[in-house]
């Protein structure tokens, strides 16, 4: 069935002139409003008035103009109905195949500081959202346009098939449409819902979570699970969900996870740094004065242990260091950049999958995580470790204050219970994800002793407060000077008189990072 008649009006003008005059070339005639039919007459393309159309003048400040049965009708109407025929004819009601609509800007007015209820509920779309309504449920018959990327298939489509439009390609965009209105119903649903209820704010009491299908995924966590990646419509500048795939294997729904661990680690440090991650934790994270040092020492923390790893890079790789990496058997390399000559040494490694992404501030607004029968919903874990309270008679001094700094921002991303012990600029041991703290301090020094490297004047970082001494005796007997941990225990007094007894530095920073 080829395209006779269409009707435009798009908030989003992106392609819409061209469109409608490879439309206009094919013969068909086009409807359209407001601005949308300003913009067609403005580039000499011939339209004709909505308004004239139905006979029926816009009115209430634009509010009603495309809710009229002669629009609705030619968008509902079966052709290869008798009845819907014949009263089509009996009425006058031209048929209408193919709509292109957006909506309000929304999303984007409430996102604006300062919006008003009023400038709100104006920017509430209910012309477009009903149009798109009608052409998606009659898309056997009718093709219903919302996003602007999809002009190109259906005029080529239009040139190949004498102005037709395949049935696949318009149950695919009436999927689309409807999509893209519960998306938009969803926003206008959460926001108003928090103007009724602000004690309630800035969890809605219902909440309606829409990202997009980026890719399926061969399995999940394990071979016998299903899996897939979704992201956001709009992902924060400098998340992983951003990545530009160079080379390599499909990403696994593994790598993905310890790839964001990695990427996460990495990109919160100042100076070149090089983060490597094994199931979700950090197994060597380390400063240099390059990237093939940042790289080497934060290998040499735990050699086994990165066999098969996530190796991220805060500064673009060069050559030296890919000859360094390719050297190992690693799963996935991210950094900020490369250089020709590094993409062309991972080139002889084709299974390595390298990932760009930019080297930028972004967060997730929240963070989520399923349990039975609910979601759990948070804020992301951004308070700063930078301020330190010195709880011991003896202060660190300006060398091991740097590396307190270091091994608290590691620790931030080991799973907890989490224990990482640091010195110039690199760990040397971490303990991750173990039921009592005592236990991960002890896994922490036995991989530093495995790994060769002495603890001999190191410092050691704790995700959360040791709830006794114990652990506090473990670091000094390994032989570390100082500590960082946020404090809050009931035995806070016992913990810093271990930290004397021992005479150690102890600072607090009042801020746990548990990551389970």
């Amino acid at each position: 069935m080829s395209i006779q008649r269409a009707l435009l009006s798009v908030s989003d003008k992106t392609g819409i002139v061209d469109f409608a005059r490879a439309l206009h070339s094919m013969g068909v005639a086009l409807l359209s409003t407001g601005g949308t039919a300003r913009s067609l007459r403005e580039a000499g393309i011939p339209v004709t008035e909505v308004s004239e159309h139905t006979g029926f003048p816009e009115m209430l400040d634009g509010r009603v103009k495309t809710l009229h049965p002669m629009i609705h009708g030619g968008l509902l109407g079966r052709r290869d109905h008798p009845g819907h025929v014949a009263a089509m004819a009996e009425h006058a009601i031209a048929p209408i195949d193919l709509i292109a609509v957006n909506l309000y800007p929304f999303r984007e007015t409430i996102a604006k500081p300062g919006c008003t209820l009023e400038d709100a509920i104006e920017n509430i779309d209910i012309g477009g959202p009903a149009m798109v309504r009608s052409a998606a449920k009659n898309h056997r018959h009718v093709v219903v346009l919302t996003d602007p990327s999809d002009y190109a298939q259906v005029l080529q489509e239009m040139a190949e098939q004498a102005a037709a439009v395949s049935f696949a390609t318009r149950f695919r965009l009436a999927c689309k449409a409807y999509a893209h209105t519960a998306e938009y119903d969803g926003a206008i649903a959460d926001w108003l819902a928090l103007q009724a209820q602000p004690e309630e704010a800035p969890f809605p009491p219902r909440l309606h979570l829409h990202f997009v299908k980026a890719q399926s995924l061969r399995y999940g966590e394990n071979p016998h699970q299903q899996a897939a990646f979704y992201r956001d419509a709009n992902p924060a500048p400098g998340t992983l969900a951003s990545w530009r795939q160079h080379q390599g294997k499909e990403l696994s729904y593994n790598n993905i996870a310890d790839s964001d661990a990695a990427w996460e680690c990495v990109r919160g440090l100042a100076d070149t740094a090089c983060v490597i991650v094994k199931h979700a934790n950090p197994c060597g994270v380390a400063l240099g004065e390059s990237p093939l040092e940042a790289y080497a020492r934060a290998f040499a923390t735990d050699t086994t242990s990165a066999f098969g790893g996530i190796i991220a890079f805060n500064r673009a790789v060069d050559l030296a260091a890919a000859e360094a990496v390719t050297g190992q058997f690693a799963e996935v390399v991210i950094a900020p950049a490369y250089s020709p000559e590094a993409l062309e040494r991972f080139r002889t490694k084709g299974n390595v999958r390298v990932l760009e992404v930019a080297l930028a501030g972004g967060a997730n607004a929240w963070e989520y995580k399923r349990v039975g029968g609910g979601l759990l919903m948070q804020s992301p874990d951004l308070a700063s470790t930078s301020e330190f309270k010195v709880v011991t008679a003896r202060a660190p001094d300006a060398s091991q204050l740097a590396d307190l700094h270091f091994a608290a921002h590691v620790a931030q991303f080991v799973k907890s219970n989490a224990v990482v012990f640091c010195a110039g600029g690199r760990t040397l041991g971490v303990g991750a994800g173990q039921m009592s703290r005592v236990d991960s301090t002890r896994i922490a020094t036995r991989k530093a002793q495995d790994a060769g490297l002495s603890l001999s004047g190191s410092v050691c970082a704790s995700d959360a407060f040791f709830p006794f001494r114990d652990g506090v005796d473990v670091i000094a007997a390994a032989g570390a000077v100082a500590i960082v941990q946020p404090g809050g225990s009931l035995r806070d007094a016992e913990v810093v008189a271990a930290a004397n007894e021992h005479g150690m530095a102890m600072v607090l920073t009042g801020v746990r990072h548990f990551r389970h």
